[in-house]
Parts: structure tokens; C-alpha cells; sequence
């Protein structure tokens, strides 16, 4: 086994949406001397602050961000352009003899770091593809997944019957290489990490975290997320395009377009983040090496404690 002291130091702090993520990054970005990487697939985006829960400056007591407010909503941002980018920021903050510190909830995104996920493209099938996403529209996004659930079962398990993007993409894999994408996953997550790090994921009480969720969607309205997606329609972004999609943005553009009430809208926001925050603790628990941590039992102080003493064991902090 290769020694641990001859890879790069590395910590992820993650969990589901609103159970406190932010601040305990912080504490914990200021204990160990580091720096934080957002591992968020929406606030990577410029201007989109409120549906995202973006840190806010002040909110960073002067622990340095990075892949915030780095790319235009027009543009298409993706977990093979995360882990590129992602890559060169924890060389270079280790560079300066700091420690990364990977922070949010994007699961994949995570995974494609620690585990050096190749996602070299093959040669993409636009015909193929086309037809998939023809079908998708014509038949259903149900019919489309059973087409991959009768091919490739294994993959349903961690892909949504909603994302159609990756069930096409898993179709399209089998279509052009014979092999099925949960065995090219398999294999990508059985491979030896260039790392020495420490995965750790935050929870909370059910309850207390969808009350969370409730008052965090309550506050967006608040402090004017209506507002904010009309300015980014009015700047010429459409609902199709990949940063209109995510929760939060996708919920009032229909209300914008008159689809739903205002009380709808809330409702349906609340209820699908509930249900995203669900998938994430789903996907969190299917990963070998994270280490759980209780905030309905453990104060933030008694988190850090036992942060460090994993760290230190682990000889992350030296």
C-alpha cells in the first residue's frame, strides 16, 4: 500500500442541502489552516445568489472560496469541467501550504476528486442521442427509463428516473462501447485514490432538517429570488438551458410564465428540495469511506473535536 504521507492532504465536509454545511466549513477551514472548494453544481454560477444560498462575503470570515461566481449561467458547466478545475485549485493550495478543504453536496462532483474519475469521452453518437431524447419527449421520461432499467439495471440505482440527461448518457455508454455504464462506474470507484483524505458527512434530525429547508426556502422568497430569476430571464437566459434547471430557479420561471400560483410554486420548491436533501443522504450512504457526523447529538465544538482526532489519526492534520 502506498504511504499515506506521499499523497496530497485532502478533506470533504458535506451533507444534504440546509443542514448547516456553511458555517461548520468555516470553523473548520480556520482550524486546520485551509482553504474551501465548493463542490456545488450552482454556485459556480455568477448572479445566481439567492436560489443557490450562496455564501455571502462577510459570511466567509476571511477563509478564501473557490469555483464561487466563476462561470456565466449561460455557459455549460459539468462534473468533468468541476474535477479539472477542482484539481489544479487543491494543487495549488496545497502549493501554498494549505489544506483543501472540498465543501457541499454535490455527491458526484466529490467522488469524481477523491476517486479520479476518467471521464474521457468516446465518440458521441449525435444520431443515437437525438433518437433518445426524441423518444424521451414522444413516449415519457418513465418509458426512457425502463429502456435503461431493461439494459442496465445496476444503474438505475443511482440515477434518477428525472435526470434524463445521464439516463441517456448511460444508454448512449452501452450503445457505443457493449459495456454497461454501471460496471464503467464500478470500476472507476474501486480505483486507488490519489489522495490521503478524510470524506465526512453532517446530518441532522429528518424533521429538524426539513424544517430547515422550509424556512430557507421561506427566507429566498424573502430576500427576492422572484426578483432574481426575471433579471436572468430578462439577460436573455432560457429554461432549458443546465443553470435554469436547478431546484429553486426551474420552480419560478413557471410561475413567471403564469404555469402555477405563487402558493403552488412555494409549496412544489419546498417539497422537491425535501426531496432532493432525501437523495443526497441516499447517495452519501452508499459511499464506503464517509464518516458520519451527528448534529441532533454533537454540539459544533464536539464535530470539531472529533474531526481533528480523525484527522490527526488519519495524519491529515500534522
Amino acid at each position: 500500500m502506498e504511504d499515506v504521507c506521499n499523497k496530497k492532504r485532502l478533506i470533504v465536509l458535506t451533507g444534504p442541502t440546509a443542514v448547516g454545511k456553511t458555517n461548520l466549513s468555516i470553523k473548520l477551514a480556520k482550524l486546520v489552516d485551509g482553504e474551501i472548494i465548493s463542490a456545488d453544481s450552482m454556485q459556480v454560477y455568477k448572479g445566481m445568489d439567492i436560489g443557490t444560498a450562496k455564501i455571502k462575503p462577510e459570511e466567509m470570515q476571511g477563509v478564501k472560496h473557490h469555483l464561487i461566481d466563476v462561470i456565466s449561467p449561460q455557459d455549460e458547466f459539468n462534473v468533468n469541467i468541476f474535477k479539472n478545475m477542482a484539481k489544479d485549485i487543491v494543487d495549488d493550495i496545497i502549493s501554498r501550504g494549505k489544506v483543501p478543504v472540498i465543501v457541499g453536496g454535490t455527491g458526484f462532483y466529490i467522488q469524481s476528486v477523491i476517486k479520479d474519475v476518467d471521464f474521457t469521452e468516446h465518440e458521441t453518437d449525435h444520431e443515437y442521442r437525438n433518437y433518445l431524447q426524441e423518444y424521451a419527449d414522444k413516449h415519457g421520461r418513465d418509458l426512457l427509463y425502463k429502456m435503461l432499467e431493461e439494459t442496465d439495471p445496476e444503474a438505475c440505482k443511482s440515477i434518477h428516473p428525472n435526470n434524463v440527461k445521464r439516463v441517456i448518457r448511460a444508454l448512449e455508454y452501452y450503445h457505443m462501447t457493449g459495456e454497461m455504464f454501471s460496471e464503467h462506474n464500478k470500476r472507476e470507484a474501486s480505483k486507488q485514490s490519489p489522495y490521503n483524505y478524510a470524506y465526512f458527512v453532517l446530518n441532522d434530525n429528518r424533521k429538524t432538517l426539513y424544517d430547515r429547508i422550509d424556512r430557507r426556502v421561506d427566507i429566498m422568497f424573502e430576500e427576492g429570488l422572484v426578483n432574481e430569476v426575471q433579471g436572468l430571464l430578462d439577460m436573455g437566459l432560457t429554461k432549458d438551458m443546465v443553470s435554469m434547471q436547478g431546484l429553486g430557479y426551474k420552480e419560478v420561471i413557471d410561475y413567471i410564465l403564469g404555469n402555477c400560483s405563487y402558493e403552488d410554486m412555494v409549496y412544489i420548491l419546498k417539497r422537491d428540495t425535501r426531496h432532493f436533501a432525501k437523495r443526497q443522504l441516499t447517495w452519501f450512504g452508499r459511499e464506503k469511506d464517509v464518516i458520519w457526523l451527528d448534529k441532533e447529538k454533537q454540539s459544533d465544538d464536539e464535530i470539531l473535536d472529533k474531526i481533528t482526532e480523525v484527522l490527526k489519526e488519519k495524519k491529515i492534520l500534522l
